[in-house]
């Protein structure tokens, strides 16, 4: 239970009836809780970008940069990117709206050796940069950190609602913004277009499972799955062979090889673990091959 809004006076779980605040072992102390969640606001971040003539003008550099036929140097090159375009044509018509990326990965800040315990950063990207600007730390808002001493698990929508409000409401009512590079006020509106994190935050996102046979959310029950006979664990391979423009005959053997390799080892029957490394360095060479403002809420534990 995240104690916000309307529960932000509240210092019991509706649920189980547990306290958010630890027993007082003398008098006089002042409450500590369980655990606190702190919130980072990112209206006023976004908003200065557009108030400092170094970071401005290159707010609409994703509409107004030059695309080359065939190259992807940035996401608004991407199918993705002119699909939501298309699908919402309002939002797109201001170039200088902001599209995100949110970012979501946990650690142990004291060490692998140290006492179990899980740091969760949420971190919110901007793609309206180029690309050299966009991937940089100084624009990589952390917009909040979940502690705990394990991981939040499928918990973490819980603790995701204060972000989720306020990019609903950069959304739809939107925030007045001052443009320094064109001297004026706009509306500006926000939208979150991609997720990034590692298959076990996705699952915790998403809320898909990610353990079994059916742990892929793109071929489902229809990915070629079967389960190690030692080791008992689910494990699933499919490869896909891509079309691509061959320049030589040394590259295009070389390509065909390694492709072939690739095929043998990923094989249910003849996929041993001493070829597991084999494995790493056959996509590594076929890769090379081809060139191509905070706030602070109470969670209750």
């Amino acid at each position: 239970m995240l104690y916000y809004l309307e529960n932000a006076e509240m210092t019991e779980c509706m649920t189980y009836g547990h306290s958010c605040y630890k027993p007082r072992t003398g008098r006089g102390k002042t409450l500590v809780a369980y655990k606190k969640l702190r919130y980072f606001l990112i209206t006023p971040r976004l908003q200065r970008l557009f108030m400092s003539p170094r970071t401005a003008e290159h707010m609409t550099w994703h509409q107004s940069h030059h695309a080359i036929d065939g190259v992807m140097v940035h996401p608004s090159d991407g199918e993705a990117w002119k699909h939501f375009n298309s699908m919402h044509p309002h939002f797109s018509a201001e170039s200088r709206n902001v599209r995100l990326r949110l970012c979501i990965d946990g650690f142990n800040p004291f060490g692998s050796f140290a006492a179990p315990y899980s740091c969760w950063p949420i971190i919110l990207t901007v793609y309206n940069l180029p690309p050299g600007m966009c991937i940089r730390p100084k624009f990589m808002f952390l917009s909040m950190v979940i502690p705990g001493s394990s991981s939040p698990g499928r918990n973490i929508d819980v603790c995701l609602r204060p972000l989720i409000d306020e990019l609903t409401q950069l959304c739809s009512s939107r925030a007045l913004t001052y443009d320094i590079s064109r001297k004026q006020n706009f509306v500006m509106r926000a939208a979150l277009m991609w997720t990034i994190n590692d298959f076990l935050a996705y699952g915790m996102v998403s809320g898909w499972s990610t353990h079994g046979k059916v742990a892929c959310p793109y071929y489902m029950e229809n990915n070629k799955a079967f389960t190690l006979t030692n080791g008992g664990k689910a494990s699933f391979f499919t490869v896909i062979v891509v079309s691509c423009r061959i320049t030589t005959g040394t590259e295009r053997t070389e390509r065909i090889s390694l492709l072939a390799e690739l095929k043998m080892m990923l094989h249910p029957r003849v996929f041993p673990v001493k070829n597991c490394l084999m494995l790493y360095q056959s996509m590594v060479k076929l890769c090379l091959v081809s060139n191509q403002v905070s706030r602070s809420f109470l969670v209750s534990v």
